[in-house]
């Protein structure tokens, strides 16, 4: 479990293609406190450490979670938002996060507004995800509330710290990213939608 409390970010050194998997390297500054088989997400998507060396560390991604993430867009040199799983006892700052991502969203906007940034992003409503305003929502991994939300899309504004501090400051239109919903709006959809 996580919080979508961004504590770190990584570059991705090395993809390798292996039958239906990705084994990513990672340089990172959190790679010395790392362990093997230990979960981090990486853009909202949780993985699974293989090794370590060094300063990098290397991350397996299955065909299911290529299919339904944006692992497929990554390139070597690119910036991802790294977590470490939540320990029990720690402060919630953010909200509850799996690491399990729910589908991609598309940037439609990003633009700086006086002082903090607007971003929206339209996604798929075929696959029953919903957002509320004043929602949660979890964007490559960074936990967010909804300022505005409409029926294939959403807003969320960030401060200027999460701007410098993710990979947001790099996201532009047409950018592709990892969306996570609320975990308990998804269930109560997932209740009114079997009545």
């Amino acid at each position: 479990m996580f919080t979508g409390i961004i504590e770190s970010l990584g570059t991705i050194q090395e993809i390798k293609k292996e039958k239906d998997n990705i084994h990513i390297t990672i340089a990172s500054s959190i790679t010395n406190e790392l362990k093997i088989d230990q979960s981090v997400a990486h853009n909202g998507i949780c993985l699974t450490v293989v090794s370590i060396n060094d300063t990098l560390y290397t991350v397996t991604a299955i065909g299911e979670t290529i299919k339904k993430t944006n692992l497929s867009y990554w390139q070597k040199g690119d910036t991802v938002n790294l977590e470490r799983a939540m320990k029990l006892g720690d402060r919630l700052d953010g909200h509850i996060v799996q690491g399990h991502v729910d589908q991609i969203g598309n940037c439609i906007l990003a633009k700086e507004t006086n002082g903090s940034w607007l971003y929206t992003f339209e996604y798929d409503t075929n696959l029953n995800n919903i957002t509320i305003e004043k929602g949660s929502i979890t964007v490559n991994g960074v936990s967010l509330t909804v300022v505005d939300s409409r029926k294939n899309e959403f807003s969320v504004a960030i401060i200027p710290y999460t701007f410098e501090h993710t990979n947001f400051n790099t996201f532009q239109s047409g950018t592709i990213v990892n969306l996570e919903f609320d975990v308990i709006g998804k269930y109560v959809s997932r209740l009114y939608s079997n009545k």
